[in-house]
């Protein structure tokens, strides 16, 4: 099969898997930076490279996912509060390997629009890096990220788009 083959091939298979789906084994620490050198690989204007990742892995996205269990708790009223969604957040961050944070960095040197574009290819990249080494994964844009800013230590000038989940699928 030629590059192209191949390359059309995991664009094809690429496509969001939950952590439900996950399985318990590690991805190996050789897989996880290839995921993000991909990443480090997208195209952005200015070579402003406006993508900011955190990982979370054992003890750390253990106690994200209490962070993210008790900002819906308190985001949320009592007649809109659902003990199985509040579940849920700390289901799928536990059940994943590794979670990362989406945050971009606006440098001021190029529209805004153009270094969310940039991390958006970034964040496929990574798609089509986990696709291609069976890791099942999946971006989330909970507002609830919305929140995070002080434990992501995030800036004036950054934003946090988002959660990308990821786990073995084997």
């Amino acid at each position: 099969m030629n590059k192209a083959e191949v390359l059309k091939q995991i664009i094809e298979q690429r496509r969001s898997i939950f952590p439900k789906d996950y399985s318990d084994t590690v991805i190996s620490q050789e897989i996880l930076d290839e995921i993000l050198h991909s990443a480090s690989l997208a195209p952005n204007h200015k070579r402003t490279k406006p993508w900011r990742f955190k990982i979370f892995r054992g003890e750390q996205k253990a106690k994200l996912a209490l962070e993210m269990q008790s900002i819906y708790k308190e985001t949320q009223s009592e007649q809109l509060f659902l003990e199985k969604k509040y579940n849920d957040i700390g289901f799928k961050i536990n059940k994943a390997d590794a979670v990362l944070s989406i945050v971009v960095n606006f440098s001021g040197m190029v529209p805004e629009w153009e270094e969310i574009a940039a991390v958006s290819m970034a964040v496929q990249n990574m798609y089509l890096t986990c696709t291609a080494n069976n890791i099942g994964c999946y971006w989330s844009s909970t507002k609830l990220v919305d929140h995070l800013k002080e434990s992501l230590t995030i800036q004036e000038n950054q934003q946090c788009l988002g959660l990308f989940y990821m786990g073995n699928l084997e």
